[in-house]
């Protein structure tokens, strides 16, 4: 059950960020480098600072240049993510490798590290989304109305776990087959983006 395994290290790393709550703050993983445990907790770290990001640049008092340095943090934290999804989805396809693919096996729309990206965010906007239900000064009826989307991610949580898990069994039994295609963004590269090679003439 790997999506049941993730959560709870995907809630770890939330709810050590917290303990500081600082964009700036280092990363302080608990798990033995190299090891799938680890690179979890650094997805969903990575995953957490950029939602605060997020929170911070709709600030409508922002000061522009400060806006402006953290829209481009945000463009190289995208990047990041990406690439940590591409390891975990190197983790699948190096257990799966010896996997006899059946002649009639299916492909799925996304990949299991995609999936999983899914169920990391989920696991933010479940904590998020927890933090606005039992706000004290909050009214009564903000509060209901928040544990109302609540039980809804909740229940979003238990039919991923469900169809993550299918997934992974599909694949394990040979009924699915994974095909990683590595994600092109644009926006970086200096060979892709317009405006990026313009300027280096």
């Amino acid at each position: 059950m790997f999506a049941e395994f993730a959560f709870p290290i995907f809630e770890r790393a939330i709810k050590e960020y917290h303990v500081i709550d600082d964009v700036y703050q280092p990363v302080q993983n608990p798990y033995e480098k190299g090891s799938i445990e680890y690179l979890l907790y650094a997805k969903n770290w990575v995953d957490t600072v950029q939602w605060h990001y997020e929170d911070i640049i709709r600030d409508p008092q922002i000061d522009p240049i400060a806006a402006l340095d953290l829209k481009r943090k945000i463009d190289a934290s995208n990047q990041v993510r990406t690439d940590m999804v591409e390891y975990i989805d190197s983790y699948f396809l190096q257990k799966y490798a010896d996997v006899q693919v059946k002649a009639e096996a299916k492909i799925n729309t996304e990949s299991p590290a995609w999936a999983i990206d899914r169920l990391s965010i989920l696991a933010l906007k479940i904590y998020h989304m927890n933090e606005e239900a039992t706000r004290a000064e909050a009214t009564p009826e903000h509060r209901a109305k928040c544990q109302e989307k609540l039980n809804v991610l909740l229940d979003q949580k238990n039919d991923m776990f469900t169809s993550i898990s299918q997934l992974i069994e599909d694949i394990e039994n040979g009924d699915k087959y994974m095909k990683v295609y590595k994600q092109m963004k644009m926006y970086n590269d200096e060979e892709l983006n317009p405006v990026l090679y313009q300027n280096k003439k």
